[in-house]
């Protein structure tokens, strides 16, 4: 029985990217596939007629209302015909085929949930971004990418079980949804992927790193670094992130006096001596906004990441 993959993709703002993502896997991929483009509101509503004309045979959905990274994922997810999801950033090439050995993956064993490919840097394609991810301390919130910036030597050429997949390459079964529903929406921006995982993991599911299929990811074109937007829902999310994903209650207490009385005061300190004024008001508001959401209700967010 023929079997499907539906690559999900988010433009927003990033109508070149797009094509080039959408070309490379025309060139390279052999596995059957789909692709689902979600217009996220681009500032430009020609990006989507563009890609609507240029691509007739792909799904090209525009939403007038920027959904997150999370919402624009649901809305693919709604639209989607495959056995298999991939969630890829359309700022990824790929050179090789690389549906195949991931689909493998989660075939051969049941209790694999969500699987990621080894990512690597373009156009310096040895440097690796993603080799696997360490676990999250419960306490700081801090993890790593395993091999993040090092030179692909073949050192991470070895598959595994990990502790979390890529939010810019990520495949699960469609069938699985049922079990720990979808991206969780409320976070609009940063540590979708990571909540995700964890209810992955709590569905009795594991996450897994396949390095025999590469992708090649470019530097983020849509949101900036150290960007007013980057630390509002970085400093916001992690208090939302902390409240769902740790299991003691006593480590939920410290990690919040931790983000709040640790963390906060040293960011802030770095921002004034470096300068950074215009990132303080993010950083207070997402401070604030974060402890509201947290004091709102106990099962704050449970039920939304069900819909």
């Amino acid at each position: 029985m023929a079997r499907l993959v539906s690559i999900i993709t988010i433009n927003y703002n990033g109508l070149k990217n797009t094509g080039e993502m959408i070309e490379a896997f025309k060139v390279h991929e052999t596995f059957p596939y789909e692709i689902i483009v979600i217009d996220n509101a681009s500032r430009n509503p020609e990006e989507y007629v563009i890609l609507k004309e240029k691509y007739p045979t792909l799904q090209v959905i525009r939403s007038e209302r920027n959904l997150g990274f999370a919402g624009g994922n649901n809305l693919g997810i709604s639209h989607a015909n495959g056995d298999y999801l991939l969630f890829l950033n359309n700022d990824t090439l790929i050179d090789r085929p690389i549906l195949e050995n991931l689909v493998k993956v989660l075939d051969l064993n049941s209790t694999t949930g969500s699987v990621s490919p080894k990512i690597a840097c373009w156009p310096d394609k040895k440097r690796l971004q993603y080799a696997g991810s360490t676990p999250m301390t419960p306490v700081s919130l801090r993890n790593e990418n395993i091999g993040f910036n090092q030179i692909d030597k073949g050192q991470f050429d070895q598959s595994s079980k990990t502790a979390f997949t890529h939010g810019a390459a990520m495949m699960i079964r469609t069938s699985d949804i049922r079990k720990y529903g979808k991206m969780p929406e409320f976070y609009f921006l940063y540590y979708e992927e990571l909540d995700w995982c964890v209810q992955i993991r709590r569905a009795g599911l594991e996450i897994w790193y396949e390095a025999t299929s590469i992708v090649y990811h470019k530097e983020s074109m849509s949101v900036g670094k150290q960007s007013p937007l980057q630390v509002y829902y970085h400093t916001r999310n992690r208090l939302l992130f902390a409240k769902r994903s740790i299991d003691k209650r006593n480590e939920i207490i410290y990690s919040y006096i931790y983000q709040t009385l640790v963390a906060f005061p040293k960011r802030l300190l770095i921002y004034l001596v470096k300068g950074k004024f215009r990132l303080i008001g993010a950083l207070g508001k997402g401070l604030i906004n974060g402890l509201i959401a947290i004091n709102k209700d106990i099962n704050y967010g449970k039920e939304l990441s069900s819909h």
